[in-house]
C-alpha cells in the first residue's frame, strides 16, 4: 500500500527525535559543581502564601532590644558619675582630714574650762589685747575660727584658760544680771490695791509717769521733769508695793535691782554692772529702773579701811555719775526705796540726782480701814467679825502687819476646819 502509518518509519532518523538531541547535548556540556545551599540547617519544607511572608525576620531590632540598651547606658552613666564621685572623694580626703583635726582642736579648746573677759583694742587681725576681771591687760592672739567682723573694743569675749587666746565671742554683750533685772511681765498689783497713799501715789505719777508719757507738758511750762524719786518710810509702809503697781500701769520697760546685787566680788565689777544696767535701761527707753534697799551701797562716804568698803564706795560714785553726768538720761527715770534716809549720802539726795522725795507714814484710820477692806474682800468673814474694832485700836499697825493679821486668821479658819473667819481668830 501506497500509504503506511507513521510508526512503520524508523523513529532514530527523525529530526524530531529527542534521543538524538540528548546525546549530542552530553558530548558538548562541562562539569560545573552544583550551588551551595542557600541556607544550614534541618531543611523546611516550602512554604507559599502570606504565612511564609510574616515568618522572616525583622530588619530593625525589638522592643526588648531598646529597653534593654536603655537601661545598659544607664549603668553606664551610673558607673562614669560614680567613678568621677570616687575620684573626687579621693582628692578631697586629705582636706576633709585636715578640717577634721581642726575642728577636733577647737573641740578640746571650746571644752576646757574658758574665762569671760573684754576686748580692750585690736591690733590686727591675728592678735588683740584683752582684760579680765581679776587681772591687767595681756596682748594675746586671735585663733583663726573666731568671727572677727563682730569684734570691736569694749565686746564681751571667751579667752582660753591657760594661755589666754580669743576662742570666742559673747553675741549678746549684755551683762546677765541685767538681763534678768528686767520685769518680763508685769505684776498683778494695781493702784485700786493700795490703801490709801493717794498723795503718794499723785506724786509718783507726775515725777515718774507724767514725763514718759506727756513730756510736752514740761516743754510747755519751761522746765526739766524730774529724773528721779524715792520712796522712804518705815518698814511695810507700801513703798515696793507701788512700784509694782507703776511696773504694772505704764508701758515703759521696767528694771528692778536690789541694792546688794550691785555689790560684787572683784574690783571694778560693781561699776561696771551699774553701767550696764543705765546703758540697757537708755536702749530700752523710755525705762524706769527701781532700785530697792538703796541703804546697802549709799550710805555716807567715810574713811574705808578695807577694800570691800571701798569698792562699795566706788560703785555708789559711779551710781551717782550715771544718775547726774555729763551724758543725759532721756527717757530713763529712777525710783529708790529705803528704810533709813538719814543714812544716805547728801549727794545722792541733792536736787538734780533726785529731785523728788516721798515719805510714807503709818496709815491713819482712814487708811487702815481701806487696806482692811481690800484685804477682806475675797475672805469669807463670820457675823460675829467687826473690823472697825481692829481699825480703831491705838496700835500702830503698817500695811504689811494688816495684812499679816488677815492671813493669820485665814490660816486658823483652816487649822479648826472652818470655811469662815471668826472673830475668835
Amino acid at each position: 500500500m501506497g500509504q503506511g502509518t507513521p510508526g512503520g518509519l524508523n523513529n532514530k532518523n527523525l529530526p524530531g527525535d529527542r534521543k538524538g538531541d540528548g546525546d549530542s547535548s552530553k558530548k558538548d556540556k562541562k562539569f560545573e559543581p552544583s550551588a551551595p545551599p542557600s541556607r544550614v540547617g534541618r531543611k523546611q519544607r516550602k512554604q507559599k502564601g502570606p504565612e511564609a511572608a510574616a515568618r522572616l525576620p525583622s530588619v530593625t531590632p525589638l522592643t526588648k532590644c531598646k529597653l534593654r540598651l536603655l537601661k545598659l547606658e544607664r549603668i553606664k552613666d551610673y558607673l562614669l558619675m560614680e567613678e568621677e564621685f570616687v575620684a573626687n572623694q579621693e582628692r578631697l580626703r586629705p582636706h576633709e582630714e585636715k578640717t577634721e583635726e581642726d575642728r577636733s582642736k577647737v573641740d578640746d579648746l571650746r571644752g576646757t574650762p574658758m574665762s569671760v573677759g573684754n576686748l580692750e583694742e585690736l591690733i590686727d587681725e591675728n592678735h588683740a589685747i584683752v582684760s579680765s576681771s581679776v587681772g591687767p591687760e595681756y596682748y594675746v592672739s586671735i585663733l583663726s575660727f573666731v568671727d572677727k567682723d563682730q569684734l570691736e573694743p569694749g565686746c564681751a569675749i571667751l579667752m582660753h584658760n591657760k594661755v589666754l587666746s580669743v576662742v570666742g565671742l559673747l553675741q549678746d554683750d549684755v551683762d546677765p544680771m541685767v538681763s534678768v533685772m528686767k520685769v518680763e511681765k508685769a505684776p498683778l498689783e494695781s493702784y485700786a490695791d493700795i490703801g490709801g497713799l493717794d498723795a503718794q501715789i499723785q506724786e509718783i505719777k507726775e515725777a515718774v509717769e507724767l514725763p514718759l508719757t506727756h513730756p510736752e507738758l514740761y516743754e510747755d511750762i519751761g522746765i526739766k521733769p524730774p529724773k528721779g524719786v524715792i520712796l522712804y518710810g518705815v518698814p511695810g509702809t507700801g513703798k515696793t508695793l507701788l512700784a509694782k503697781a507703776v511696773a504694772n500701769s505704764t508701758s515703759a520697760t521696767f528694771l528692778r535691782v536690789v541694792g546688794s546685787e550691785l555689790i560684787q566680788k572683784y574690783l571694778g565689777d560693781g561699776p561696771k554692772l551699774v553701767r550696764e544696767l543705765f546703758r540697757v535701761a537708755d536702749d530700752l527707753s523710755p525705762s524706769i529702773v527701781f532700785i530697792d534697799e538703796i541703804d546697802a551701797i549709799g550710805t555716807k562716804r567715810y574713811d574705808a579701811h578695807s577694800g570691800g568698803e571701798r569698792e562699795i564706795q566706788r560703785t555708789m560714785l559711779e551710781l551717782l555719775n550715771q544718775l547726774d553726768g555729763f551724758d543725759s538720761r532721756g527717757d530713763v527715770k529712777v525710783i529708790l526705796a529705803t528704810n533709813k534716809i538719814e543714812s544716805l549720802d547728801p549727794a545722792l539726795l541733792r536736787p538734780g540726782r533726785i529731785d523728788r522725795k516721798i515719805e510714807f507714814p503709818l496709815p491713819d484710820i482712814k487708811t487702815k480701814r481701806r487696806i482692811f477692806q481690800i484685804h477682806t474682800s475675797r475672805m469669807t468673814l463670820a457675823d460675829d467679825v467687826n473690823l472697825e474694832e481692829f481699825v480703831m485700836t491705838k496700835d500702830e499697825f503698817s500695811g504689811a502687819d494688816i495684812k499679816a493679821i488677815c492671813t493669820e486668821s485665814g490660816l486658823l479658819a483652816l487649822r479648826e476646819r472652818r470655811m469662815k473667819a471668826s472673830n475668835s481668830c
